[in-house]
């Protein structure tokens, strides 16, 4: 037996690092919302890989992973084919793409679905629950229908864990609640909740093994939950594998955050409501149509054909489907018959009869129903959908034709007696929930409910095991196998205990009983041939079944084409009574009896009762209609002839009567014949109301799909409002920032477009132009401004031409400066799209600078005016100052010498090393220094001179100039 290993997550992120959670977010409509809500609880370093799958609008530019990543404090990726995910990180679904991952990699596909038929989430997190199994997460958050259900199904069938946003906290509630609806959820709570939620679910879910052995006291305490689920619903679960139902229990035990087993008794003895959830934890049942395709392909081509090849014209195919959940299997194998049965014989009428059955009695239920989600359609293909489902504003429900050939019903397969004379029997993944012992029993059970060469459908987890002796196999490795030729008496097996049948005791000496003949039988056959009255039983529409008796003198084939209905074939006479009470008995369920109608046959008249009665039993009659033809003796009436004789046949009145009987006779016939011709043209009338009927269905079919398409766009164009509205938010903030800077600055600046209008200003540029709100979009040329600058609209045209920025000093009339600097506007594709102009006011630089040139003008007088020689050097000992003494003494104009290094033009090459360092220990002496240096004078004379040097320094008295001062020398 192939067990099952389940490991939950936190123990395995504990023993492989490598392994760690892939939660797969289902979102739609209203979504953006919800999942900025969740990523800005998530922590930075979670352990968890997070895979964000919306409905998008294919035709627009996702902007999803910028937008999360705002809130989220993790990474945040567009997926690419083949992307492989890691933890702490987030990723998105492209626009107009399916994807799915394998071995941790996510791939992308183009999807083959029209646009609004697309079910993105399901085919995730399916995929997801087959490559992660325990490992896998799947949260359902806002959005319209029902997209994400049946993937939540898949995830919780391989253990995984199932979380839906709060119905009440979402824009759009439908997709959450599909989802709850399902049974299998874990947790309900609001966006911002979630993750710490799944982080308790985790930390409180125990690490279950299959091969694990359970402690005498959990032993025990589990045997007590037992027993209240059988006191509470009635069903027992002894026989199931122990581990799975303790795993159940461990993660009902995780969501209330019990600890202890044994507590958890008695909180299940406390609440009453909590045993009913735990019996539909155990009773998961995780389905969908045409299920493991490979299978139902060869049921297609091989088994069936096979199967109806061997049945003869007219008969029925017994089909058994234990633990048939929601019917998905049931109402799959009853498609894929039908489709067999019209391709290989469509007028054979061959039947199907399935009895699909389940412990779940709300399961059951919901198969009866046969309404569907939409979401189907990701299983079953247009073409199906189309010939077998009608399309409702709840989903897809089953055709009548389908749904006719399957009977729903509770059934315990472990205490309930088995269905016989069965053809095939489809019993998949159920046996690996019970014990090998009781799993050993029910194939033995099997055995005894098929017919020969039976077929058996098993899990592609399951297999016979010891029981291989009764079944052959017929395509091993898709678990279909045929029941074998095996000589096991029925009665060696150990049926449920409720089966009626009773065991057979051994007789060792046991002697074959000899046929006795059953006189009471042929007695009663005899007595019904001699003295039964003739009868016919008929349908509600007076189609002939059965003939029983001689009804020769009562019915005659009606002329024409063959017609077996009881009104085309009375004899004249009563056709209008019968009419009447055949009615009468079909609407009222009753009998009526016709007491003495005369009706003529082979050229005379009798008289009988005709009764007509309304069976109920047994069933296989029931709504069936049974008429009794009972003949009237006539020995009355021969001697009332005998008595008048002749008198009699003379009588005037006699014939007067018989005539106007005669009369109304023709008078009732003319009545039927016009009730006959109404009742034609209302027939005519019904198949045309009814061709018109299947138009306005064929159109309202047309309608919903176009609904359900535009309601699939209006999601889509949610998702991007949602996004747009998130872009006009950020824009917005953006705009206030840069406003709030322009202003800031206090600089006028004008925007303006291509044509030199008025794009947009700041505050300050109302100082300098008479702006107002309403001149943005005029021609800035027509503003009035205080600048003096007559030439700025061409120089903001040869701006635009050469894209060559222009800076002026330009005065106002008011005395105020302003520097102006045109320059192109850029936009972030490098794309020129107008000016800007800016204008800093500069008027403080102006009144400095003058101020400036005013002491430079005293400065240089001061220095000429003094008959000192005065030379004021930088601390690199270039001239900064060189007065007219200094130019008379030595020779040289001020303008050659500035910014010429002092030391190359006035010191001896052999002295200025010396020299150099002399004055470098100068700098490092504040205030006034003596210092002596041989001088070049004049050009050619060398003389020692003293001079007076004075060390200027900086506010961090750092040396900043060295003015040196000499006394007017003499040209002796």
């Amino acid at each position: 037996m192939k067990t099952e290993k389940t490991e939950p997550v936190v123990s395995s992120l504990k023993k492989n690092q490598e392994k760690f959670p892939i939660i797969g977010i289902g979102a739609s409509a209203g979504g953006l919302e919800a999942l900025e809500q969740l990523f800005g609880e998530v922590p930075e370093n979670s352990g968890m890989a997070y895979v964000v799958i919306q409905h998008l609008d294919p035709t627009h530019k996702g902007m999803l992973p910028e937008l999360l990543q705002r809130v989220s404090k993790n990474k945040v990726f567009q997926v690419e084919d083949k992307m492989k995910v890691k933890p702490n990180c987030v990723y998105v679904i492209p626009p107009n793409k399916s994807m799915s991952i394998l071995k941790g990699l996510l791939y992308l596909f183009e999807p083959i679905e029209a646009r609004g038929m697309r079910l993105p989430i399901d085919f995730f997190l399916r995929s997801l629950a087959d490559d992660q199994r325990d490992s896998a997460v799947g949260i359902i958050l806002s959005g319209m229908g029902s997209d994400g259900s049946i993937g939540i199904g898949a995830i919780k069938e391989k253990n995984g864990i199932a979380i839906v946003q709060e119905p009440e906290t979402a824009k759009f509630d439908s997709m959450p609640r599909n989802a709850i609806n399902s049974g299998l959820i874990d947790v309900v709570a609001p966006p911002n909740e979630i993750h710490s939620k799944l982080i308790e679910f985790l930390d409180h879910v125990p690490v279950v093994k299959t091969d694990r052995i359970i402690g005498k006291d959990s032993k025990s305490a589990l045997e007590k939950i037992i027993i209240i689920l059988r006191t509470h619903t009635g069903n027992d679960f002894s026989l199931y594998k122990k581990n799975t139902v303790y795993r159940r229990i461990e993660r009902r035990m995780g969501v209330h955050k019990i600890d202890q087993i044994n507590s958890y008794v008695h909180f299940l003895q406390e609440n009453p409501d909590e045993v009913h959830i735990l019996f539909k934890e155990l009773m998961i049942g995780v389905t969908n149509f045409f299920r493991d395709t490979l299978v139902w392909e060869k049921l297609k081509e091989k088994v069936i054909p096979a199967k109806v090849g061997k049945h003869q014209p007219a008969s029925t195919i017994r089909v058994w489907i234990p633990g048939c959940s929601t019917g998905e299997e049931a109402y799959s194998l009853a498609i894929v018959f039908k489709e067999v049965a019209e391709k290989i014989n469509p007028y054979g009428g061959f039947s199907l009869q399935v009895f699909a059955t389940d412990l779940d009695n709300d399961a059951i239920e919901t198969a009866r129903k046969g309404i569907f989600p939409v979401n189907i359609e990701a299983d079953v293909s247009p073409k199906r959908l189309s010939r077998f489902f009608t399309k409702t504003d709840d989903g897809y429900r089953i055709n009548n034709e389908i749904r006719e050939t399957i009977v729903f019903a509770q059934h315990n397969i472990i205490m309930h007696p088995p269905f016989t004379n069965i053809d095939i029997i489809s019993c998949r993944n159920l046996l690996i929930y019970l014990d090998p012992e009781l799993q050993k029993k029910l194939l033995g059970l099997f055995f005894y409910s098929l017919n020969a060469e039976g077929i058996l459908l098993l899990g592609n987890s399951e297999t016979l095991g010891t029981q291989s002796h009764l079944f052959t196999p017929e395509y091993s490795s898709l678990k279909i196998y045929k029941r074998g030729n095996s000589n096991l008496n029925p009665e060696l097996f150990d049926f449920p205990s409720s089966f009626s049948r009773s065991k057979l005791t051994v007789n060792e000496n046991k002697i074959p009983d000899k046929p006795i003949m059953n006189i009471q039988t042929h007695v009663d056959q005899l007595l019904l041939n001699q003295f039964s009255p003739a009868g016919v039983l008929v349908n509600e529409n007076g189609d002939i079944l059965y003939i029983s008796g001689r009804t020769g003198k009562y019915l005659e084939p009606a002329v024409g084409k063959a017609n077996l209905n009881i009104f085309a074939m009375l004899r004249p006479g009563f056709q209008n009574d019968f009419a009447i009470a055949f009615r009468r008995v079909v609407m009222k369920k009753e009998t009526v009896i016709l007491h003495n109608v005369k009706i003529g046959t082979n050229g005379s008249t009798i008289a009988l009762n005709v009764t007509i009665q309304w069976v109920n039993k047994p069933e296989a009659l029931f709504g069936k209609v049974l008429i009794i033809f009972t003949d009237v003796a006539k020995t009355s009436e021969n001697k009332t002839l005998s008595k008048s004789g002749k008198q009699a046949a003379g009588s005037t009145r006699e014939k007067e009567l018989e005539e106007e009987l005669q009369r109304t006779r023709e008078e009732v016939q003319n009545i039927l014949e016009e009730m006959q011709t109404s009742q034609e043209e209302l027939k005519s009338t019904n198949e045309e109301l009814q061709s018109t009927n299947e138009e306005l269905q064929s159109t309202n079919e047309e309608l919903t799909t176009s609904k359900e398409e535009m309601q699939s766009l209006n999601e889509e164009l949610q998702t991007v409002n949602a996004e747009l509205q998130s872009k006009v938010d950020d824009y917005s903030r953006v705009n206030n920032d840069m406003k709030n800077l322009l202003n800031s600055t206090d600089i006028a600046t004008l925007f303006l477009d291509k044509e030199l209008n008025i794009r947009r200003f700041t505050d300050q540029a109302t100082k300098i132009f008479k702006l107002i709100k309403s001149d943005i979009g005029r021609p800035f040329t027509d503003q009035v401004s205080q600048l003096i600058y007559p030439d700025l609209a061409e120089d903001a045209i040869e701006v635009l031409r050469t894209l060559i920025f222009i800076e002026k000093q330009i005065p106002t009339k008011d005395g105020k400066w302003f520097s102006t600097r045109i320059m192109p506007y850029r936009t972030f594709d490098d794309r020129i799209d107008g000016l800007v102009i800016t204008f800093i006011n500069i008027s403080d630089l102006k009144q400095a600078e003058e101020k400036l040139n005013e002491t430079s003008q005293f400065h240089r007088l001061l220095l000429d005016s003094s008959p000192d020689v005065i030379i004021k050097l930088s601390t690199d000992w270039k001239i900064l100052e060189f007065n007219s003494v200094a130019e008379e003494v030595f020779g040289i104009k001020h303008d050659d010498v500035i910014n010429k290094n002092y030391l190359k033009l006035f010191v001896p090459e052999p002295e200025r090393r010396k020299t150099e360092q002399l004055m470098n220990q100068l700098l490092k002496q504040a205030g006034e220094n003596k210092i002596e240096m041989k001088t070049i004078i004049a050009g050619t004379a060398e003389t020692e001179i003293e001079w007076t040097a004075n060390v200027l320094s900086n506010n961090q008295k750092l040396p900043l100039e060295v003015i040196i001062i000499k006394k007017k020398l003499s040209h002796d």
